[in-house]
């Protein structure tokens, strides 16, 4: 039964994939089109962050009423119903207004699936996972690029798009029974735990909570804000057409999704900790590439290795939540991380949007590794805290 509820969760995380990186890959075709300045795109991505900062702070009281399973149907259906409005909107204004469902179908079935990942599945698995929702996310950019090559409008990316989501949304109402049959051999067995609702003033005061709530926050607006923005800085600054960098745009996806494949064979030998230091460093290397003035190939090979290097560190980041503050309070934990992860998303790519207009595009490898070395340390912190408990106790698994 875990087995077949991993197939499900994989699908699940494809579909959650699929609309993240449409908005950057055809924003620089978009902004001309509804008349509105570039640094725009950042109000449509808070509004969608800002959905599911709000889902994954009440991840934990839905799931307790409804279940994942029911959670994850009603998420991935909202997420559908959002496409389908993008691809008939011609105003920036009812982008705006279906980006609240966009976001709110995001937030919580994000959160419900990572932590039972987390505490059911080993460390390949929520690699794995995580190069599922690549998947998506490396086909969305590449299949709006395909649309406007061939002489389409943006809408019929996102209409594609909705197709898809909504054949996913029908294959996930049929796995509700075994969502049930989970639920009621859990209550029976003996891995059924108490699990401890928290306030978010009492999760900041849990030793090591406040620099992992920070590093989410510089992991999510990292990941985002290098997914956004990477298709107008080939564009204006570095003078790529925008078909062609739509389609480049999605080399960065790539990036997590071969990575997170690979880290699944090593991850469970290596450890957590191990994992998110590499991670760490190869994302640092990548965002240097962008710097260097070597022309559009080595542009092309930062986004992969900036991609590469985002790949492990979200899921070990997640993975290692139960060891690090116990499974009772690990789904409290994990709708807390993702929701400083979504304010990273919500806050910093339109913050990089506004510095970047008014000084230049070109910044963007520098706000890369700033976030990056911040990152670094606050991750580095919680492992001080928290010491050496994670990283035996996974190698032991």
């Amino acid at each position: 039964m875990y087995q077949a509820l991993l197939v499900i969760i994989y699908i699940a995380f494809i579909s959650l994939g699929l609309p993240d990186a449409l908005l950057g890959s055809a924003w620089p075709t978009m902004y001309g089109e509804l008349n509105v300045p570039i640094s725009y795109s950042g109000i449509v991505s808070m509004i969608i962050a800002g959905g599911t900062i709000f889902s994954s702070l009440f991840s934990d009281r839905l799931i307790r009423k409804f279940g994942t399973g029911v959670v994850t149907v009603v998420s991935v259906a909202m997420t559908a119903a959002a496409l389908l409005g993008f691809s008939i909107s011609h105003s920036f204004y009812m982008l705006c207004l279906w980006a609240i469902p966009y976001g709110l179908g995001a937030g919580s079935v994000d959160a419900a699936l990572n932590n039972f990942v987390a505490l059911h599945y080993k460390s390949r698995h929520m690699s794995w996972l995580h190069s599922f929702w690549g998947v998506g996310a490396t086909a969305g950019p590449y299949i709006m690029g395909l649309c406007l090559t061939a002489g389409r409008r943006w809408n019929s990316g996102y209409l594609v798009i909705c197709v898809i989501q909504t054949v996913l949304v029908l294959f996930l109402i049929l796995s509700l029974p075994l969502w049930r049959k989970q639920k009621e051999t859990e209550t029976l067995g003996a891995k059924a735990q108490t699990q401890k609702v928290l306030k978010m003033t009492e999760i900041i005061k849990r030793p090591g909570a406040r620099p992992i709530l920070i590093a989410f926050f510089c992991y999510c607006a990292l990941e985002s804000t290098a997914g956004l923005w990477a298709s107008s800085y080939m564009v204006l600054y570095k003078g790529i057409s925008a078909e062609t960098a739509a389609k480049w745009a999605a080399l960065f996806y790539l990036g997590i999704t071969i990575g997170r494949f690979l880290c699944g064979f090593v991850s469970d030998r290596l450890g957590d900790q191990i994992m998110i230091r590499l991670g760490q460093v190869l994302a640092f290397l990548g965002a240097l590439l962008l710097v260097l003035p070597f022309g559009n190939t080595m542009t092309m090979a930062g986004l992969v290795l900036i991609g590469t290097g985002c790949a492990p560190i979200y899921p070990s980041l997640l993975h290692e939540t139960p060891v690090n503050f116990g499974a009772e309070l690990s789904q409290s934990m994990i709708g807390a991380q993702m929701a400083c992860a979504y304010v990273g998303s919500t806050l910093m790519p339109p913050l990089f949007g506004f510095i970047s207009e008014r000084i230049t595009m070109g910044i963007y490898p520098f706000y890369l590794l700033l976030l990056a070395v911040l990152m670094f340390v606050m991750t580095e912190r919680v492992h001080q805290i928290l010491g050496k408990k994670s990283h035996v106790l996974h190698l032991q698994n």
